[in-house]
């Protein structure tokens, strides 16, 4: 679990800023796609076909992350009180399912290639073609960097861990090709091939259980609690807080806890205490969603008690 740790931003500024970062990874892998579609014709390499099928995919990832953070930006309503945070899960997902389509059929044309023995051509233009992508890749990484620390979008965070990864597909492809053309390994094709299907299987999995638990409402991690535990301590009034829980959904973060309070102050200076600690916690999560419940002191309620 990530908690954002970047001063407050309007949302509207925050939704402009990752709709065009967003926008400039459609444009640059479509770009990509047409130059690699190219160097396959010219090559044959599996390798370069792992390549563009990773590319094609990123086309299609980026639109999906174009839609799911337009849709988790969208404010709450009177159909979804908690706003439409969860959107970027499902767009996750959507991308999981083609991510695993793309490194099956990889997988397959790889060892179909093992058995042929079949080897590749046209050296200077899948080398030429894939170090053109890194360096689109890298100007896109810095980017979306910046973006992510303007906004801390969890959707351009995974996009951009995701291109991260072209640059290790495009790194193996310049080394098939040249294991093949220039030392006539013919097996470093399908080999590389298959490298490329298990990373995207891979990078499928993380992605599906980082979803997963956003979906199932995980718990934060235990540092990101053990901070807002020491933070809801420093309120001089608190006696106990229990039943904390925690999740988060999308970009945004939520917290409820149950408090004990002194049971003879009046429900004015509870309600100020309450809102004291809301203060503290957002100064830490900007941002977060807070919800608590006061008790009088005391009260026996399951769940664990944080502070005698």
């Amino acid at each position: 679990m990530t908690t954002a740790t970047q001063a407050p931003i309007d949302p509207a500024v925050r939704a402009r800023l990752t709709t065009r970062a967003a926008l400039a990874s459609v444009s640059m892998a479509l770009l990509l796609l047409a130059a690699k579609a190219w160097a396959v014709i010219q090559t044959g390499s599996v390798a370069m076909l792992g390549s563009l099928a990773d590319t094609a995919l990123d086309v299609l990832a980026s639109v999906i992350t174009l839609l799911g953070v337009r849709w988790a930006a969208m404010p709450a309503d009177e159909e979804h009180r908690f706003g439409h945070g969860k959107a970027e899960a499902l767009a996750a997902l959507i991308q999981v399912v083609l991510i695993t389509i793309s490194a099956l059929g990889i997988a397959w044309r790889s060892v179909q290639r093992l058995g042929s023995g079949e080897g590749t051509t046209g050296l200077e233009s899948g080398v030429v073609v894939s170090i053109a992508a890194m360096c689109a890749t890298l100007l896109l990484l810095w980017y979306q960097r910046l973006v992510i620390r303007r906004t801390g979008s969890v959707a351009i965070a995974t996009d951009n861990v995701h291109y991260q990864s072209d640059l290790l597909l495009n790194f193996s492809v310049i080394a098939a090709l040249g294991l093949d053309q220039l030392f006539g390994w013919k097996l470093a094709d399908p080999v590389f091939g298959l490298l490329i299907a298990a990373w995207l299987m891979y990078g499928a999995w993380n992605a599906a259980s980082h979803s997963v638990d956003q979906l199932m409402d995980r718990e934060w991690d235990d540092e990101a609690r053990e901070r807002l535990i020491a933070l809801i301590k420093t309120h001089p009034e608190l006696h106990g807080i229990h039943e904390l829980r925690t999740r988060r959904s999308g970009g945004h973060d939520f917290i409820q806890f149950h408090i004990w309070l002194d049971p003879r102050i009046s429900l004015t200076e509870a309600h100020r205490i309450m809102d004291e600690v809301e203060a503290v916690v957002k100064s830490e999560f900007p941002g977060v969603e807070t919800i608590i419940h006061p008790d009088p002191r005391g009260l026996a309620e399951p769940g664990q008690e944080l502070r005698a």
